[in-house]
C-alpha cells in the first residue's frame, strides 16, 4: 500500500493525502479570496494594457473542471498503489467505465471536454469589446462574430443590449481585470514546471502585489512538496511555521494538522 509517513508514524493512504492537499486548497483559495483588494488596487495603478481576448486556459475553472482535476489525480494515485480498478471506482463513486475513462485519458484532454461544456459570461468580454469599440469595430454582428470564436456562447441579444449601451454612452467601463480566488490558488497548488508561460507570469504579478499571497504562496509549496515526496520528518517545522504565519486560514490548517499528529 501506498503510505505516507507523518510524525507517530500514523500511515495516511492516498486518498487521506489528496484531502489534505484539498483542505490546503481551500485554506488558500479563502486567504486570496480576503487579499483581492491588495491585487485590484495594484491592477488599478498599473499600466493599462491593451485588452486582449480571454483565452480559454486562463479563464478560472469551473467547479467541474476542478472536479476533473481531483479525481484524475485521486484515481491515478489509487491504481499507481496497487487499488484495483473496481475498488478504485467504488470508493471515489463512479462506474467501472468512467474510472477506466480517467485511467486511459490524458489530463488535457478531460479538462478540454469540461471546458467544452461551459458558458464563458460576457462580462469577461467587456474590456475586449470596448477597447474594440472605441477603435472604430461598432457592428454588433462583426463583435459578436469575433467573441463567440474563443468561447462565448450567450446569445446574440445578449451582447446587440450591451452594444446599444456603448452606443449611447451609458456602459459602465470594465473595471481592472485581476484573476479571481480559484486560477490564482490552481496556479500555487500545480508544480512550477507544469504552468504555462502566462500562468507564471500571471503568479508573479499576483505575488508582487500582495505579499500575503506570496507568504501563503510559499507555505502551500513547502507543504505540497512535503506530502508528494513523503518527507513526513518535516512536517512539525513545517506546522510551526503555519502556526507563526500572520495568514489565518494557514495558521488554521496548521493548528489542524498538529491536532491530527498528536491524537
Amino acid at each position: 500500500m501506498d503510505e505516507f509517513a507523518f510524525r507517530r508514524g500514523r500511515t495516511y493512504e492516498v486518498a487521506d493525502r489528496w484531502h489534505l492537499l484539498r483542505n490546503l486548497s481551500q485554506a488558500v483559495e479563502k486567504t486570496c479570496q480576503q487579499h483581492r483588494s491588495c491585487l485590484r488596487k495594484y491592477a488599478e495603478q498599473a499600466p493599462s494594457p491593451t485588452p486582449s481576448m480571454p483565452l480559454l486556459e486562463a479563464l478560472p475553472p469551473t467547479l467541474i473542471v476542478q472536479r476533473v482535476q481531483q479525481r484524475h489525480e485521486l484515481i491515478n494515485r489509487m491504481l499507481d498503489s496497487g487499488y484495483p480498478l473496481s475498488e478504485v471506482a467504488r470508493r471515489v463513486g463512479l462506474d467501472r467505465k468512467t474510472a477506466r475513462r480517467y485511467r486511459d485519458t490524458e489530463l488535457d484532454v478531460l479538462i478540454a471536454s469540461a471546458r467544452d461544456r461551459r458558458n464563458v459570461p460576457l462580462d469577461r468580454y467587456k474590456p475586449f469589446l470596448q477597447a474594440q469599440f472605441a477603435s472604430g469595430v461598432t457592428s454588433a454582428k462583426e463583435l459578436y462574430d469575433q467573441i463567440c470564436a474563443p468561447g462565448f456562447h450567450g446569445g446574440y441579444s445578449t451582447l446587440s443590449r450591451y452594444v446599444v449601451s456603448l452606443r449611447n454612452g451609458v456602459a459602465v467601463a470594465a473595471p481592472a481585470q485581476i484573476p479571481s480566488p480559484r486560477p490564482i490558488t490552481a496556479w500555487i497548488m500545480r508544480p512550477r514546471e507544469s504552468l504555462s508561460t502566462r500562468e507564471v507570469a500571471r503568479l508573479d504579478e499576483v505575488r508582487i502585489a500582495c505579499a500575503d499571497i506570496t507568504e501563503a504562496c510559499n507555505l502551500a509549496r513547502a507543504f505540497t512538496d512535503l506530502v508528494r515526496h513523503r518527507r513526513g520528518t518535516m512536517l512539525g517545522l513545517w506546522i510551526r511555521e503555519a502556526e507563526q504565519s500572520t495568514i489565518g486560514p494557514l495558521r488554521s490548517f496548521g493548528s489542524f494538522l498538529r491536532q491530527d499528529s498528536t491524537r
